[in-house]
């Protein structure tokens, strides 16, 4: 009797990284279902927006978890779109993702503090934490579109950049939706502040977009 080799093959990182993700949107729903609700129909409806917008918003666990979730998929997303454009030269393995999740982790922890501070610096916390909250909340919605599409990308349609394009485009929708009603809900308050708004979307929201193309065309 020959003896037979057995072969553990290893969960896959990409699946257990679906998979922790999926857990982290199931908690959510879980231990703050009536919030959850609100949450899911955010680009039609700004309830959400309106009942949890209020000091404490960005420590509450409903929050947290959904800005995980959203990391979590995000720079999966980052990762796969990096080796389906050849962007760069990142090996398919868990370190690579983990940087690429660091990284992210680190420019959108950077960002937040540098939101808030500006905030404090024009006297007005107030405003500058409800248009974070209101922009981390679409981006938090978006996030499930680019679940669906990681999912997609890993086990059916691989390296397919049709399904990126598509994935960008309900994304910038979601958030194109999300800035609209930002600056239709605090238009007034926005008039006040209109020179500083203007710098902060250029320092803040456009400047890390064109180093980052940048950086990628170079």
């Amino acid at each position: 009797m020959e003896p037979i080799e057995k072969t553990i093959v290893s969960m896959d990182w990409m699946t257990l990284t679906i998979f922790t993700g999926l857990v982290v949107l199931a908690l959510g729903k879980y231990l703050f279902h009536k919030k959850f609700l609100n949450f899911i129909i955010l680009p039609f409806n700004d309830k959400y927006i309106l009942l949890h917008n209020k000091k404490g918003q960005f420590s509450h666990w409903f929050h947290l978890l959904l800005t995980l979730f959203q990391l979590i998929n995000l720079s999966l997303f980052f990762f796969l779109v990096l080796q389906t454009f050849d962007l760069a030269p990142l090996d398919n393995t868990l370190t690579s993702y983990l940087i690429v999740l660091g990284f992210l982790a680190l420019f959108e922890l950077l960002k937040f503090l540098v939101q808030l501070f500006t905030g404090f610096v024009f006297n007005n916390s107030g405003l500058f934490g409800s248009l974070v909250f209101s922009k981390i909340s679409y981006l938090n919605y978006s996030s499930i579109v680019i679940a669906v599409a990681n999912i997609l990308l890993i086990y059916i349609t691989s390296h397919s950049k049709t399904t990126i394009y598509v994935a960008l485009a309900l994304i910038l929708l979601i958030n194109g939706i999300g800035i609209t009603k930002l600056l239709k809900n605090h238009q007034k308050a926005l008039l006040t502040y209109f020179v500083y708004f203007i710098l902060y979307l250029c320092a803040l929201e456009i400047a890390p977009l064109v180093l980052i193309g940048s950086y990628f065309k170079g």
